[in-house]
């Protein structure tokens, strides 16, 4: 094997491995929150998670983004527009959308979001588009459609098109676009720092949601899903996630998304006993296939300006 086949594929099992543990915390958190339905509203754990992380974040980030805020005035406006397509429109909007739509049409929409991604980060972040991503995406999709719709596609037609699919069609645009922009928008902020700011102006735009929707309380019974949402999900997620953009780029760890219903169906069948049926392993089979091929181009050299993104600055 030669040097630059040793040198790309270490990037991929290094690199691969942040937004992978990201589609795994992602997995737990929709079981999770299966298990749990009717205990907390919407949009009161939209506001709890985030409120929760950025005061977690806030002794060991604060006062080193606060020594930092020169740069924060410089960059306030990426930082809240990033924190608004990530954090707000997308968890939002998929929420919205459960009320008028079924879970496999958003199952389905979301498999777009690696195509999505790779065709916005040719247009607006200069990546390049390669057949192996468009490729690798498109096979994903094509598995997913198959897997979602129990095996038979023409489930989507049927079902018709509804407020909750336009819905979800903006909320995966716009968490497509946040990946892009992620990659775009470089700034001189540590990760760390950049997650902070993101999750307190999501905290911030999340307020007259909270307050417009259905108030629940927080209960002994809620607490562990609003622990759960808060902490891996809300902090370790979308950290692992911007690392991988910045090491793989938008278009390619967008593809690891695809593998999330493949994990849920599996964690779904190990502790909920859902039973697992053909569709989903020829579906997941070939949404694995489409996810290798999309990784497999993976160019070699890595750009020393990444490295230094996302380290965090020393206490």
């Amino acid at each position: 094997m030669s040097t630059e086949q040793n040198a790309s594929a270490s990037i991929v099992s290094t690199a691969g491995l942040a937004p992978l543990l990201t589609v795994l915390i992602w997995s737990g958190n929709t079981v999770v929150t299966k298990a749990s339905a009717g205990l907390i509203s919407p949009g009161s754990i939209s506001f709890y998670r985030w409120l929760l992380a950025f005061l977690v974040l806030m002794p060991f980030v604060g006062r080193a983004a606060w020594r930092n805020r020169s740069l924060l005035r410089q960059h306030w406006l990426k930082l809240a527009t990033l924190g608004a397509l990530g954090m707000v429109i997308y968890q939002s909007l998929a929420y919205e959308a459960a009320k008028t739509t079924s879970a496999v049409n958003m199952g389905v929409t979301i498999a777009l979001m690696p195509l999505l991604s790779t065709v916005l980060a040719g247009l607006l972040a200069g990546e390049k588009l390669t057949v192996a991503s468009l490729a690798g995406g498109t096979i994903s999709l094509i598995g997913l459609v198959y897997l979602t719709s129990q095996g038979d596609p023409m489930r989507l037609v049927n079902g018709g098109f509804h407020i909750g699919d336009g819905l979800m069609i903006i909320a995966v645009l716009s968490n497509a676009l946040y990946g892009v922009m992620l990659r775009r928008w470089a700034m001189p902020l540590p990760m760390w720092q950049q997650l902070f700011w993101q999750i307190g102006f999501s905290t911030l735009l999340l307020i007259p949601i909270f307050l417009m929707g259905d108030i629940s309380p927080i209960t002994t019974a809620n607490l562990p899903l609003i622990l759960y949402a808060a902490i891996p999900t809300s902090l370790l997620a979308p950290l692992c996630w911007m690392i991988g953009i910045q090491r793989l780029g938008a278009s390619r760890t967008s593809l690891l998304i695809n593998l999330l219903p493949i994990v849920v169906a599996a964690l779904a069948w190990a502790l909920l006993g859902e039973q697992l049926h053909s569709y989903h392993a020829i579906g997941g089979a070939l949404a694995l296939i489409g996810v290798g091929l999309g990784l497999h181009k993976l160019r070699a050299k890595n750009d020393p300006a990444d490295d230094e993104s996302w380290e965090t600055e020393e206490a």
